[in-house]
């Protein structure tokens, strides 16, 4: 199939919730990325909209504001204006940072709904849910706490335990409370609006799984998981006092569900941001040579790949993202993030505590971007790549450059003489890089491509290094003034093809290096800076971190870790009951090994395991898919509960428990045996 030619570009990044400050996870999996992409496209002349917003709406909001004692409006109009300005401040270059309590926002969203509502394309439909009797209302999955069936932890939320990670349904809580007023919830009937996610899987596989297979793998992955495990009607619509009204007479008391309102903030800011512009918002929506691109974190998958898309199919008049380049998690000194418990790098905090210096975390983050896996920042990985590489290479090779000219040349650009083929393969080695670069870029791939920048500088070191011009300077001037014009047409070229990635730099580089221009078309030159042209004042790009400053933010998640620990004690789950020594002794465990393991179709918890016990070969099926793949577990020595009654779990018979250790933030552990175990040996 041929390459679609574009116009213009619609890139659109996942609104943050305005429940709270933006950390070096959400820089990392989605507005880095983002903004390196949307840069590269200016400066390529592309006509670009960059858009985001926060996201105002949902349980989140309401929690955070019953937890501070304030309104749902206060939450979001503080945590709006800190995170605007975080994203100001460290480069993220947004065209229109919106916000779905706008007026504007209000109104598209809400017609949005009565267009699809007026076509038939709802689904009327009543269903019990849990009512608070005290409060007289009915309660979102988070608004109810109970004990996990999984874990036992007591306080599980309606939706998800956060100590094991279980993803629940408030149905499978134990004492079910309620978190309003603390009183048992009832089960009353409420009327919803469903989107029939299901009429739309024909075309969803179609248009997914066989016309973007050059989508990512671990964004096609999922979604062919989603769409291969059978795709049901979802309600559209909650029962709720914040948000956006139902638009319909029958609806009082009922929003719009976050997950439909939130991705149309994106087509509303786009109009605020044309009506300032003068520009046309549909041609950014409803024109067939505009490319939209979505960039979000795994989280965000399913919303933007399946049932947005199929809501603006429904809608009808609306283009489809063409591709939605999603990242991976980005873990904290090898622990996931977790906002509630202060395990992060905060943004705000990290621009205060290290002034100039957006550049280097940028940099960090992008060479080390969770983009096909989860990954792990490190205050010393952070430390090592500013010394070793931003410092040492990057701001060392243009130092050189720019000292040197300054030395012999009183900052004056000296002309190119007679090349040597030492010369020349440095020339046709610099030619080749902006290719190489946009090549990356253009598949998504921005590790290589910052890479790749930094072997333009590592080329330029190893240019000067080779040459030695303050060698050749009193025997050879005429040789130095070819090999100094050689090195400030690759600092040029550096100053170019960096502004995407290190904006700030960039700028910083434009001041000391007179380039004839700074589009991407000006690249790969040897005559971006003309000679004679005079450099300007010599600058320090980057500085050394010290050992002092990384342990002060060391010691800053040390301090929380405590503090966690403190807290997770006072909540640990309580010893059961006493039992007898006699009791004890029914339990027969073995040595195991899991010989075959498959996921159980419609299920994300369950995995189905035959397991050599050594007395027989039985099938065990097993809630660990957060934690364990199937390939993962194949081959494992595990610790088998050999005599428990069998029990069907989603129609299938499990014959049998394996047994894992928890740890303090959720994940699993098996309980492996020695390896040296055989298969069936009794733990006594």
């Amino acid at each position: 199939m041929a390459k679609k030619s574009f116009n213009r570009y619609t890139v659109t990044s996942a609104l943050p919730y305005a429940n709270g400050p933006v950390h070096i996870g959400h820089l990392a999996g989605v507005y880095v990325p983002a903004d390196i992409y949307v840069r590269y496209l200016r400066s390529k002349g592309k006509d670009v909209a960059f858009i985001c917003g926060s996201d105002e709406h949902g349980v989140a909001i309401t929690l955070k504001a019953r937890k501070e004692g304030i309104t749902p409006q206060q939450v979001v109009d503080k945590y709006h204006e800190q995170i605007k300005k975080s994203f100001s401040d460290f480069g993220i270059s947004f065209d229109i940072y919106h916000r779905t309590s706008s007026k504007t926002h209000h109104e598209t969203a809400a017609d949005f709904f009565k267009k699809l509502y007026d076509e038939g394309k709802f689904v009327e439909q009543s269903s019990k849910q849990f009512f608070d009797p005290v409060e007289k209302q009915f309660l979102a999955d988070r608004y109810i706490k109970g004990t996990c069936p999984t874990c036992s932890f007591p306080e599980a939320y309606g939706d998800q335990c956060e100590n094991c990670g279980s993803t629940l349904s408030p149905g499978e809580l134990i004492n079910p409370k309620s978190m309003l007023s603390g009183a048992e919830p009832t089960m009353e009937e409420t009327k919803h609006w469903y989107f029939p996610l299901d009429q739309y899987e024909d075309w969803l596989k179609e248009w997914i799984l066989e016309e973007h297979k050059e989508w990512k793998p671990n964004v096609y992955g999922q979604c062919k998981s989603w769409i291969d495990n059978g795709l049901k009607p979802r309600p559209m619509t909650r029962d709720l006092d914040w948000g956006i009204s139902v638009p319909l007479k029958d609806a009082k008391g009922k929003v719009l569900y976050v997950w439909f309102d939130a991705p149309i903030g994106y087509i509303s800011a786009t109009k605020d941001w044309a009506k300032e512009t003068g520009k046309n918002w549909e041609d950014y929506w409803k024109k067939e040579d505009t490319r939209l691109l979505h960039f979000i974190g795994k989280d965000n998958i399913v919303f933007h790949c399946i049932i947005f898309p199929a809501l603006l199919k429904a809608e009808g008049s609306y283009i489809l993202p063409d591709n939605v380049p999603a990242n991976e998690f980005l873990n904290l000194e090898s622990n996931k993030i977790s906002t509630s418990r202060n395990w992060a790098v905060w943004l705000h905090e990290y621009l205060e505590e290290f002034p100039d210096k957006q550049d280097t975390l940028r940099y960090v983050l992008t060479a080390n971007a969770p983009e096909t896996k989860d990954n792990d920042f490190t205050w010393k990985d952070f430390q090592a790549r500013n010394n070793s590489e931003l410092l040492a290479i990057f701001g060392n090779f243009i130092n050189r450059a720019v000292v040197l000219t300054h030395k012999y040349f009183d900052g004056m650009v000296p002309s190119l003489g007679e090349l040597t083929p030492e010369d020349q393969a440095t020339i046709d080695a610099l030619k080749a890089f902006p290719d190489k670069i946009s090549a990356s870029l253009d598949q998504f791939k921005f590790r290589e491509a910052v890479n790749h920048l930094m072997d333009l500088a590592r080329l330029g070191n190893k240019y000067l290094a080779d040459t030695e011009p303050w060698k050749l300077i009193k025997t050879d001037p005429e040789r130095v003034k070819t090999i100094m014009n050689i090195a400030i047409q690759i600092s040029g070229n550096l100053a170019v093809l960096s502004e995407p990635f290190l904006p700030h730099t960039a700028q910083k580089l434009y001041k000391t290096i007179p380039v004839n221009g700074t589009k991407w078309e000006d690249t790969g030159s040897t005559e971006i800076v003309n000679s004679g042209a005079s450099l300007g004042e010599q600058q320090y790009l980057f500085e050394r971190i010290e050992d002092e400053q990384i342990e002060a933010q060391v010691k800053k998640l040390t301090d929380t870790r405590a503090k966690n620990m403190e807290t997770d004690n006072q909540k640990v789950t309580p010893v059961k009951e006493e039992m007898k020594f006699d009791d004890f002794m029914k339990m027969d465990l073995r040595v195991g090994e899991v010989k075959t393991a498959e996921k159980v179709e419609k299920s994300d918890k369950l995995i189905k395991m035959t397991v050599d016990t050594g007395i027989d070969t039985r099938t065990i099926v097993s809630g660990i898919a957060k934690h364990f793949s199937p390939e993962e577990m194949v081959g494992k020595k595990v610790t088998v509960l050999a005599n428990l009654a069998p029990r069907k779990i989603m129609g299938i018979e499990s014959q049998g428990m394996l047994l894992f250790a928890e740890n303090s933030d959720g994940s699993l552990k098996a309980v492996n045996p020695d390896a040296a175990a055989e298969n069936g040996a009794t733990i006594a």
